[in-house]
């Protein structure tokens, strides 16, 4: 324990009058102290008033690690050293200093949004008598922003002396990581009414993991372009930088065709339910400026109904429905027609040019029935012609065959010097002996959705393939809920905590092959969900997931729990209906709760 920080020294109390006799009763209030590595709630009265702080200030120096910070999320990767002294700031004199590309723009007004957020309720009455505070960013790369992608240098080294804070990276996206981190470094006091900034630090930072993102699907409810985005902003202040977008499905084709209006008229829930090219656009700027890639996933040959042409469709509402998908309506493409294939390149334009050529495109690849397909007589004549019988095998011969043809035309329109990377959902594909026919591990990144210790990871990781990890038993966030198909739970109950996002550790998952794993998504399926819901499905439990893949920490959720409770209080206190994971007497009561 650092005995340093248990006395702060402040010039003043913001009570108007000194405590020069004893405060009466409606003048009491509590501070804390650190006492055995934990924020002790006390009252404040003439004997104590001068070594008593705020629980803001204590949360930030009060950890049992040598320089742990206790109000970072994530936890910082590198060298971190922490004074024991706090500056009073005033925030009207923050002055950030950097470049002038539009993201640091967006960035210095987001920075400065947080910050007011910490005294919103007191801004008539916090005391603003303050030194001024300078932020100096400096990169590599300038005003030369590139786009973001999984080989971008996102590390930073922030450093504060003072009133001054020093943000060096070799990218943009490491330096708005800085100030995500510096935002987290300054605090309002309640007791004296200020806004503070830790005196002296020095932070060396950088993630883990490449990809570190969540999934959300929006065909079978549709979220506002409002709440989309809300969902970004959020991923960027725990440095979360891959935004999954499973933009369509049978329920529903949201996504604007230009070149098939007919798509999204006939798919769309409403003409008002639909993300059109500059909406995608914006988000895709948006995404950016906050640390966050976009990937699109148009999923097939399975999930795919509403807005087609039916007879390019096999099953489409087919019933009863479960003898041909796993959830109502079902919906697969016939591979055997040549319009499937022309459908599809003007699909992967479009959306290719809406999101602004993505690094990377995820073709789904989940869930193909074989019964749906051998309910089509036009299918099985096409097979039959083709020296094909009917069997399983047959019919991973005919999607093995789609994926080539499919992936021609995804290359097609992306004309780029090196192929995309595409992503595909682990399904009957992916499993022994079809995967080394039909998916060459050199292109295919797999994405596991099926538990995490199923054997088909090790199968995988085997053959050389690139890994990112989903598996539902910890990473479904619309697990727990009631059946919406039948009475009871959903089909993945039961509902998973935090703490078990936390604890999904990819290394011991992949075990020696672990450098396969490029990362982790935590996923939002939205059959029970909608614009009303989305805060506290994926918040503070995808936060959990974002300190498990930017720190990979050592310890254990319990080691993380009250800085968990301090970080889902930033969320609530920047606008996001975070999940309440504890009665709010175990934050004051620092480590009273667990067992």
């Amino acid at each position: 324990m650092k005995c340093s920080i248990c006395v702060l020294v402040f010039v003043s109390l913001a009570f108007g009058s000194s405590f020069g006799s004893q405060p009466q009763s409606a003048d009491i209030i509590y501070g804390y102290e650190c006492k055995s590595n934990k924020c002790v709630k006390v009252l404040i009265d003439e004997n104590n008033f001068k070594t008593a702080v705020s629980q803001s200030v204590c949360n930030l120096f009060c950890e049992e690690e040598p320089n742990a910070i206790g109000t970072l999320w994530p936890k910082p990767t590198g060298k971190t050293t922490i004074g024991n002294t706090m500056v009073h700031i005033d925030p009207k004199k923050i002055e950030i200093h950097g470049y002038r590309h539009e993201y640091y723009n967006i960035a210095k007004e987001r920075f400065m949004r947080q910050i007011a957020a910490k005294f919103t309720d007191d801004a008539d009455i916090i005391n603003k008598d303050g030194k001024s505070f300078s932020v100096n960013v400096v990169t590599e790369e300038g005003d030369d922003v590139q786009k973001l992608t999984l080989e971008t240098d996102e590390s930073y080294k922030l450093t504060i002396n003072d009133n001054e804070a020093y943000i060096k990276a070799n990218s943009f996206y490491g330096a708005r990581h800085g100030l995500e981190t510096l935002a987290q470094l300054i605090v309002y006091d309640d007791i004296r009414r200020e806004l503070q900034v830790v005196g002296k630090a020095e932070i060396n930072d950088a993630p883990v993991y490449k990809h570190r993102g969540i999934m959300l699907d929006t065909s079978r409810n549709y979220y506002s372009v409002e709440a989309i985005k809300k969902i970004i902003d959020t991923m960027g202040s725990v440095k979360l930088n891959t935004f999954h977008w499973h933009i369509t499905d049978t329920h529903s084709f949201p996504f604007e065709m230009k070149s098939q209006p007919e798509l999204y008229k006939k798919g769309a829930y409403t003409s008002k339910k639909i993300y059109t090219h500059k909406a995608i656009g914006e988000l895709v700027k948006y995404g950016r400026a906050v640390g966050v890639r976009l990937l699109p996933e148009f999923d097939q040959p399975a999930h795919i109904g509403e807005g087609w042409k039916e007879e390019l469709l096999t099953c489409f509402k087919y019933q009863p429905w479960s003898h041909f998908c796993v959830e109502p309506p079902c919906g697969q493409v016939d591979p055997s027609q040549d319009e499937v294939y022309d459908t599809l390149e003007k699909i992967y334009s479009e959306l290719y040019e809406a999101f602004d050529a993505p690094d990377w495109f995820h073709v789904g690849g989940d869930e193909v029935s074989v019964e749906c397909w051998n309910t089509s007589s036009t299918l099985q004549a096409y097979m039959k012609n083709r020296g094909w019988g009917l069997t399983e095998q047959d019919f991973m011969k005919l999607w093995g065959d789609f994926q080539v043809k499919a992936l021609e035309r995804l290359d097609r329109i992306t004309k780029t010097p090196e192929k995309v990377p595409v992503v595909f959902w682990t399904s009957r594909l992916t499993e022994v002996p079809y995967v080394d026919d039909y998916l060459d591990p050199k292109r295919y990144t797999i994405q596991i959705w099926t538990t995490g210790f199923d054997k088909k990871i090790e199968d995988l990781l085997e053959r050389g393939y690139k890994l990112i990890m989903s598996n539902y038993d910890a990473l479904y966030l619309d697990c727990g809920f009631g059946g919406w198909v039948t009475d009871g739970l959903n089909w993945c109950a039961p509902y998973i905590g935090w703490h078990k996002v936390y604890e999904n550790n990819p290394k011991k998952i992949a075990g020696k092959y672990h450098e396969q794993v490029i990362g982790s998504e935590a996923a939002v399926w939205s059959e029970q969900i909608d614009d009303f819901t989305i805060d506290s499905r994926f918040w503070p439990r995808a936060s959990a997931l974002a300190e498990r893949l930017w720190s990979d920490p050592q310890t254990s959720w319990r080691d993380a729990e009250h800085r968990m409770l301090v970080h889902r209080e930033r969320l609530v206190e920047n606008g996001v209906r975070a999940e309440s994971i504890q009665p709010e007497w175990c934050r004051q009561n620092e480590g009273e709760c667990p067992i």
